[in-house]
């Protein structure tokens, strides 16, 4: 009925594999028979593409499919510093290439905990299902979106959608991807955060969008409180590990991956499935996959 959209390059290999045993767990053995998994890339070599293949039949998933293709022409990358034009390929998905009825697209560097797919069962007829940005709650409140709320006063104040888990039906994807090509095109002076304000651009405009709730999206945020007190300042929630979140995203350059990543509650429940994955890929036979500055 669904499949799991990832788009992984060479530097989300290893998160990109940690993130389908997650996604295998998050599911009992049988809705993991019946899920598909869906990888969009622009530069994985064959060899790492079998290896994808075979860490998802390893973990149960019925069907397993990896494509290349290039990202939208109109892509900019107006903030570039840990993200590659990679980010565009969300838009890509197509009913040909998903064949299932329902997508969920999931960024590569998240901690699943849960099962995710329970928005799916919300989402009207054409509608794009999307939980609320963290960092960035409010267009003309946040930097994202620069210039949009003084461009149209009537968005002001409007939620502004994280783009690192998305539901949809497949159907709806061309939609979706039409939107926000016109959105870089007409609206390029309101791009900062690249990819994410073009689909929030389209979301704004269209209408087309199903609020879903915080814990499927839940940012990790005890890394930014290591360096300062802005967060403080930005999120409204209480500022601890939710256990309850079925989706913990690990947002900003510093990556629980890394070795340089401060060691929080999360980066160390991530480090230890991380560890987990690992010994699995070296059941397969698989050698180098571990990116550089590895723990």
């Amino acid at each position: 009925m669904y499949a799991f959209g990832l788009c992984i390059d060479q530097n989300y290999l290893t998160p990109g594999l940690a993130a389908i045993t997650g996604l295998a767990d998050s599911l009992a053995p049988a809705a993991r028979r019946n899920a598909a998994v869906r990888v969009l890339t622009l530069d994985l070599h064959p060899a790492q593409a079998l290896l994808l293949a075979d860490l998802a039949k390893r973990a149960g998933f019925g069907s397993f499919d990896l494509r290349h293709c290039p990202p939208l022409r109109a892509s900019r990358m107006a903030g570039a510093s840990y993200i590659t034009v990679t980010t565009y390929l969300r838009f890509e998905f197509t009913p040909g290439f998903v064949r299932r009825p329902y997508l969920i697209y999931v960024d590569a560097d998240v901690l699943v905990r849960g099962d995710l797919t329970e928005p799916l069962g919300t989402l009207g007829p054409g509608e794009l299902g999307a939980v609320r940005d963290e960092f960035n709650p409010a267009v003309g409140q946040c930097p994202a979106l620069p210039g949009a709320a003084d461009r149209w006063p009537h968005l002001r104040g409007r939620h502004y959608y994280n783009a690192g888990m998305l539901w949809t039906h497949t159907r709806h994807m061309p939609r979706i991807r039409r939107g926000v090509e016109r959105a870089l095109i007409r609206g390029r002076r309101h791009i900062l955060h690249n990819d994410q304000d073009a689909l929030n651009l389209w979301l704004l405009h269209s209408g087309r969008v199903r609020p879903v709730a915080g814990g499927f999206n839940r940012f990790e945020v005890g890394r930014f409180l290591e360096r300062g007190n802005w967060v403080r300042r930005v999120v409204t929630r209480p500022l601890r590990p939710d256990p309850a979140a079925a989706l913990v995203h690990f947002v900003g350059p510093e990556k629980p991956w890394q070795a340089s990543c401060p060691v929080t509650d999360d980066v160390a429940e991530y480090g230890a499935h991380l560890a987990r994955t690992m010994r699995q890929v070296r059941r397969l036979g698989a050698v180098g996959t571990e990116p550089a500055g590895a723990r």
